[in-house]
């Protein structure tokens, strides 16, 4: 089970990879080429959509038939076994979460990356006009 785990994180990361590159200031010579090959991604990148809502049932249906330690009959191994597993929950539920706030992100500043070079090139057709 960790090589989903593996591919979403390597989505997550290749996604705030992205953001940083769109977003950072200086990169003109490169924002063409950056726009083109997000534009592209942003398809095959929605299927991180569907993968985190399956990964949410599985943690979710672990949760719900993971056995029990809250009584004294609990040897501390089991105890420190069940607390394990819960932090591994909780960490992958973390990084579901990210990975899908960084592909909203990165889909809202393709698209307004997209639509300020189409401004400013209506502005350049306009001031040529002139």
């Amino acid at each position: 089970m960790a090589l989903e785990w593996v591919v979403l994180g390597y989505a997550a990361a290749a996604e705030a990879v992205m953001i940083i590159l769109l977003t950072l200031p200086g990169l003109s010579s490169l924002r063409k080429g950056l726009i083109a090959v997000t534009t592209n991604l942003l398809k095959p990148f929605l299927s991180i959509v569907p993968f985190c809502l399956f990964l949410l049932a599985d943690i979710y249906w672990k949760y719900e038939t993971r056995p029990s330690c809250e009584s004294v009959n609990c040897s501390p191994s089991e105890h420190l076994r069940h607390q394990k597993s819960i932090m591994k929950s909780q960490r992958n539920a973390l990084l579901i979460a990210a990975a899908l706030v960084f592909y909203w992100i990165l889909y809202s500043v393709t698209k307004l990356v997209v639509r300020v070079d189409q401004l400013n090139q209506r502005i350049e057709k306009l001031k040529n006009k002139e």
